[in-house]
């Protein structure tokens, strides 16, 4: 029986031929480095996936030295990856396409300045261009409300995941970010709750909405305390046996909620903080303060809100149109 087991899909691989690699030992050296470098898990965890895709496709075709890499050869990966399909069969975005490419000519970078390879082959590597798309849907208020009377308030679990989904479109945070909590961040008093460690292993102190502080409140001091185990994990919110939210678990909670209140459009967590943006630029935010509070490092991440928030250009549009 052979060694490696060939099959045609990266997620039915075994791991076994990934291993037996020359690529492998490399990656392993690779990920230590970042991890010195004080990259974020998530951080690693996305560049290890896309470069054991990248051995896979190698070692399907019998390359196991990373100095017999070319640039014609990084190129057909590249092709190879347009042409590739998910589970669903619908192709790979241009987003996920050059995330992939990312992290491999980063990877390359590393092994051309650690001397592993004479030279860079992903140097000239081109990667696709994107498109900045607006969200397809935004959550309006009448959704907001319809979507906070779903819990089961008499549960336990109910008012909790009331406080989740007030936290989420009070402060727009990311779901990671969220379930990273822990009690100390919140400051009922000042009405304040401390992000540590967001994308980009930034810290960032963010205002919480009157609405959202009660909740959390009500949370924090008569429902977390039936749900804790461990008395040394201060995770504010926990899943229903006193363990901190996994990301796959929050976001089909939040998805449940959202399709009982009728909303089937895609996404979960991250409609909220769409909401929350979209909301705040049409009642008259500037659009800085929104960059401040999302935590994004370029203002021009933040305006494709501007984009959406159509109900300011619809007033307007109707003052001054003479039709």
């Amino acid at each position: 029986m052979a060694l490696r087991k060939k099959r045609n899909s990266y997620t039915g691989r075994t791991r076994l031929a990934i291993e037996h690699n020359g690529f492998y030992p490399y990656l392993l050296n690779y990920s230590s480095c970042l991890q010195i470098r004080g990259y974020a898990a998530r951080t690693i965890q996305v560049h290890d996936s896309a470069i054991r895709r990248f051995i896979v496709w190698c070692d399907d075709r019998d390359l196991h030295d990373p100095k017999g890499i070319t640039p014609p050869l990084l190129e057909r990966y590249q092709k190879h990856l347009f042409h590739s399909c998910k589970a669903n069969g619908e192709g790979l975005s241009k987003g996920t396409q050059r995330s992939l490419l990312t992290a491999l000519k980063t990877f390359f970078k590393w092994l051309t300045r650690s001397k592993h390879i004479p030279y860079n082959p992903a140097a000239e590597l081109i990667l696709p261009r994107t498109v900045q798309r607006i969200p397809r849907y935004i959550l309006n208020a009448d959704d907001i409300q319809a979507v906070m009377r779903q819990p089961d308030l008499r549960t336990p679990q109910g008012q909790r995941d009331r406080a989740i989904l007030e936290t989420l479109y009070s402060t727009g945070v990311r779901r990671t970010e969220l379930i990273q909590l822990q009690e100390d961040d919140i400051n009922i008093i000042q009405g304040t709750i401390l992000i540590r460690e967001g994308k980009g292993k930034k810290d960032r102190l963010l205002p919480v909405g009157n609405t959202a502080l009660r909740w959390i409140e009500t949370y924090r001091d008569d429902i977390r305390p039936q749900l804790v185990q461990n008395l040394h994990d201060k995770t504010l919110f926990l899943a229903d046996y006193g363990e901190p939210f996994g990301i796959s678990h929050l976001g089909n909670r939040v998805k449940r909620y959202l399709n009982q209140a009728g909303i089937e459009t895609p996404g979960s967590c991250h409609l909220f903080r769409h909401a929350m943006a979209t909301h705040m630029l049409n009642n008259g935010a500037d659009i800085r303060f929104i960059q401040a509070m999302l935590g994004h490092s370029r203002l021009s991440t933040t305006e494709i809100y501007t984009r959406v928030s159509i109900e300011k250009l619809k007033s307007i549009h109707t003052a001054t149109h003479p039709r």
